[in-house]
């Protein structure tokens, strides 16, 4: 396997909290591997009458802490080994936010850029054809990710309980409201995260009310941080923000609704009135108090680490930091909030959504948001807290706290 497979990255990671933690030989073998995987042959008929094939995954990757949760993408690059190192950060993320569930993920090699509603409809039914007797609320529950939508989900969930012949909303969750959603999941990521960098300022002394932030990538999770942050915080001043195309700058600070508005009009950041032009890279480098990489994956590497000014990092995106990275951010003094703790908020309130259509009553928008509060703290307060006994980077921390959860599920039920 080569460096960059995504699970030989997983397997690494863990085998370094392993070593840490003590574990004994069997646990972690059996934590270096899915306890389950299936892979799919998926046949579509097309709106040109012609039948494609697709391959489709569904990896449970442990389930000692209870079902396994994890989103389906759809990617025309989807790979096993892809689908297998997301269900196993899926595990120690849920395991991180302390919610009873194992991990897990599925994928479909396909391109939905270039298939009409109708040929993703018969797509969505067809997986489900072929998984859902491995699915449920008490076995295994999907939810949405890259390039599927809540429409998609209602379709899957639809198929499900025709197959099933009754009413199963939490078998799938990430629904749109009117079929079983919850409220409050299109921001839960962005709002875990500042929960969380609220926690790490008020740990490190940092006074919020006047942070300066700074947002790579401004997509869903990016464009929540923006205005959640002095929301959340009670003040900040937003000097940066980039997309694919580059970016914006203010010193004395951008709007940060007036600049969200100006990006779903014109569909870019630049232009926005009174700002100079910033790269994606100048951003990275930026002197500031939070910066939130919200984008893509390895940006930050042993070439930029140290250059990065900022105080606290909050990891909206999933593996922004490559390894390399992460020894010469701790060195430097960055404290960095790992993507598997500070982006958890989402599959909290989807884990939220699963509880609240088991028991069939539903939540109101401040309920979710208190709740979503109390579970991030926590989580930060583990990490914190096993930060002070090891003096090793946060990740590192994060994955001792999660690795040693579902080691001891483990244990208590006998497996090792």
């Amino acid at each position: 396997m080569s460096t960059l497979n995504p699970f030989a990255i997983a397997q690494q990671q863990l085998d370094e909290a392993a070593k840490r933690l003590g574990l004994d030989a069997a646990t972690h073998e059996l934590l270096r591997w899915p306890m389950r995987e299936y892979h799919f042959t998926l046949p579509v008929k097309m709106d040109n009458g012609v039948t494609r094939i697709f391959k489709g995954y569904r990896v449970q990757y442990n389930n000692a802490r209870g079902p396994t949760k994890g989103g389906i993408r759809w990617h025309p690059e989807e790979t096993i080994d892809t689908v297998r190192a997301l269900a196993a950060w899926m595990t120690w993320k849920t395991a991180v936010v302390d919610i009873p569930l194992g991990g897990g993920k599925g994928g479909i090699v396909c391109n939905p850029k270039e298939m009409s509603n109708g040929e993703k409809e018969r797509l969505a039914r067809s997986y489900i054809r072929a998984v859902g007797r491995e699915l449920g609320v008490h076995r295994d529950v999907p939810a949405p990710d890259v390039y599927t939508t809540p429409q998609i989900m209602a379709w899957m969930m639809d198929e499900y309980e025709t197959i099933m012949g009754h009413s199963h909303p939490a078998v799938i969750t990430g629904k749109p409201l009117p079929v079983g959603g919850s409220q409050g999941r299109g921001d839960a990521t962005a709002r875990g995260g500042v929960y969380i960098v609220r926690e790490a300022a008020k740990a490190m002394n940092i006074n919020v009310k006047n942070s300066s932030y700074a947002i790579q990538g401004f997509g869903n999770a990016g464009q929540f941080a923006a205005t959640l942050h002095p929301e959340i915080l009670g003040g900040g001043r937003l000097l940066a923000a980039t997309d694919s195309r580059g970016g914006v700058f203010n010193r004395d600070g951008l709007d940060p609704n007036a600049l969200v508005k100006h990006k779903l009009e014109s569909g870019a950041l630049t232009g926005f009135p009174g700002a100079k032009p910033i790269s994606n890279d100048e951003i990275l480098e930026l002197e500031c108090d939070v910066l939130y990489p919200a984008a893509l994956e390895g940006v930050i590497t042993a070439k930029n680490a140290g250059n990065i000014k900022a105080k606290i990092m909050c990891e909206l995106a999933n593996g922004p930091t490559t390894p390399e990275a992460d020894k010469i951010l701790f060195e430097k003094g960055v404290y960095v909030l790992p993507d598997f703790l500070a982006n958890a908020g989402g599959v909290t309130v989807s884990y939220f959504e699963q509880v609240q259509n088991t028991y069939n009553y539903y939540w109101s928008l401040a309920d979710v948001h208190q709740q979503l509060d109390r579970k991030m703290t926590d989580a930060y307060k583990s990490v914190y807290e096993m930060s002070k006994k090891t003096k090793v980077h946060n990740r590192l921390n994060a994955y001792m706290v999660a690795v040693a959860r579902v080691a001891e599920a483990c244990k208590i039920r006998g497996w090792v």
